[in-house]
């Protein structure tokens, strides 16, 4: 937002005065981040509570006057900036604010502290306790605002429901081992792994939101589940599915228990060395071809998102060069590109017991903060980014390449390791041979980084030069027409003449790669009436059948 639209904001919330969902504090230099973090928890709660997108946490208005005094809080851009940070380590899920907006208000400096609510079915908390606002007063979230928010889904949600019949001997003991070591190490600012290994598993299994009260739930099957035990979740199959394809074929399913399922998977994968040369250097530059980490993301994502009301089970394809993600059930909450700048936290979740389990186990982040990883792993290893494909409603493909698409944009990570990821996203679609915004187009050209004409864009010679790839610039940029004049005089001059089919034959591969076939016929033409008007050819045949000579020898 700009000056214009944060004031009105402000002068909005000032008209409204405190509610539930807004808080005005004078803050000084040392306002205590303890404070900051059990109002971003209440004013999220309250927020989600009354259906508002955001609440506001406003810095430098008394609270007294409903004036703008002022606030002398974080000065510092960096340091302020910081505070996001701060939130995300201490709130559960983890979550931060949507955006901190500064304001030079006439009257003073004005921080504008933008919260987002709380997800559907998921209360937020501040070093595991729940806040909420009674009046204009910070209080505990109340028993009947935390149920109010958690049965929000509870009935709609199939990972929430309790399984008949199923006790803690339907669970698998490494399974819950692991799981208490990554509870642990989720929270080991707070609390040491040797009192989470001496939990009861009930109390365990409910802190870490993986059973109600005890029962175990369909999300507790899921993740900790035996193998044995998955028909209790029968007609759903609780399975995923390796396949190799390829020159050689093979595939493995597996079932419960996710949380350890999820490393047995990724180890079927051939994961080897690659090895990119730079131009005019003898060490190459070693990556492996996919990486763990953003493998299971891309795993962990297909689970917490899986529609299991369809009977469909997670697949996971390797091919050659990239590896194919499926799911059941369409793009929840949104487009991709929505979180890939890291702009945009979830309201909702198709299964948030599931969501907040998997975010207790350290198997998630419920800020939308995984598609943003996956992007800049894959740009952080020269690498093409991930592909969406949302073409099926009821299914999510997303693509993972283990391989250099075009040789010149990986030199080109290589080399200029601060391009910002937007930029990363549309240099990303060049290579694909894929349409890029015009904006983005005039912000690449600028920068000297592309040139072509629309649909084809391709890399201009200063990032050509940057990363050694000269000659794949010089086959896809246009020569000038004095080159193609010459190479027709010439051809004429040995031939005679030549019919439009021969010309086309001769210029056509010889145009750069970047103009389609219709621009490039275009362009002969365009040579040919320019030769003409300038006496250099003649035309003596048809203008349906024509035959070009040299207009001295004609």
């Amino acid at each position: 937002m700009d000056a214009q639209e944060l004031k009105a904001v402000l002068e909005q919330l000032i008209t409204t005065w405190e509610n539930e969902v807004v808080e005005f504090k004078q803050a000084g230099n040392d306002y205590s981040t303890d404070e900051i973090g059990k109002y971003f928890s209440a004013l999220a709660n309250e927020a989600n509570l009354r259906d508002a997108e955001a609440g506001w946490l406003v810095f430098g208005v008394s609270n007294k006057t409903r004036r703008v005094v002022g606030t002398d809080y974080r000065p510092q851009a960096e340091r302020l900036q910081t505070l996001k940070m701060q939130i995300t380590e201490n709130a559960q899920p983890r979550i931060s604010f949507r955006d901190i907006h500064e304001l030079a208000h006439a009257d003073g400096r004005v921080l504008l502290l933008e919260i987002p609510a709380a997800p559907r079915g998921i209360p937020i908390a501040w070093k595991g306790h729940y806040y909420a606002r009674a009046g204009e007063s910070l209080t505990s979230l109340s028993l009947d605002k935390l149920d109010a928010i958690r049965r929000q889904t509870l009935a709609q949600d199939w990972t929430a429901q309790v399984v008949p019949g199923a006790t803690l001997a339907d669970l698998d003991e490494a399974a819950v081992r692991k799981a208490r070591e990554s509870f642990a190490g989720k929270y080991a600012n707070r609390i040491a792994l040797e009192d989470v290994l001496g939990w009861p598993t009930s109390t365990f299994l409910d802190r870490a939101r993986l059973t109600q009260d005890g029962q175990i739930t369909r999300t507790a099957l899921l993740l900790l589940g035996k193998a044995e035990s998955a028909y209790r979740l029968s007609p759903h199959p609780a399975q995923l599915t390796w396949s190799l394809v390829g020159q050689e074929r093979a595939y493995e399913h597996f079932g419960p228990p996710f949380l350890l399922s999820t490393t047995r998977l990724y180890q079927r994968i051939r994961n080897i060395q690659l090895r990119i040369l730079p131009q005019d250097e003898l060490v190459p530059v070693e990556v492996p071809k996919y990486d763990q980490r953003i493998v299971l993301e891309a795993l962990h994502n297909c689970i917490v998102h899986q529609d299991y009301r369809r009977h469909g089970r997670v697949v996971v394809i390797e091919q050659p060069d990239r590896l194919i993600f499926e799911n059941e059930g369409g793009f929840f909450e949104g487009q991709p590109d929505d979180y890939i700048q890291n702009t945009r936290p979830p309201r909702r979740y198709r299964n948030p017991f599931l969501a907040q389990a998997m975010a207790e186990l350290n198997m998630i982040d419920t800020m939308g903060y995984g598609i943003h990883d996956m992007y800049s792993g894959q740009a952080r290893r020269y690498f093409p980014l991930p592909d969406y494909d949302l073409s099926q409603p009821n299914a999510v493909t997303m693509t993972i390449y283990g391989g250099v698409v075009d040789l010149a944009y990986s030199r080109l990570l290589i080399q200029k390791t601060d391009l910002p990821l937007t930029d990363v996203l549309a240099l990303d679609r060049v290579q694909k041979k894929l349409p890029i915004p015009d904006e983005a187009a005039a912000r690449l050209r600028k920068a000297g980084l592309i040139e072509g004409r629309k649909p084809g864009y391709f890399v201009s010679a200063a990032v050509a030069a940057a990363t050694a790839s000269q000659a794949e610039y010089i086959r896809t940029r246009a020569q000038d027409d004095e080159f193609y004049a010459k190479l027709l005089t010439d051809y004429l001059e040995k031939f005679g003449k030549a019919s439009r089919a021969e010309i086309n034959k001769l210029l056509l591969s010889k145009l750069s790669d970047a103009l389609t076939d219709e621009q490039k016929y275009n362009k002969v033409s365009n040579l040919l009436g320019k030769l003409r008007r300038r006496g250099v050819i003649v035309n003596t045949g048809s203008d349906t059948a024509p035959c070009w000579q040299l207009a001295e020898r004609n």
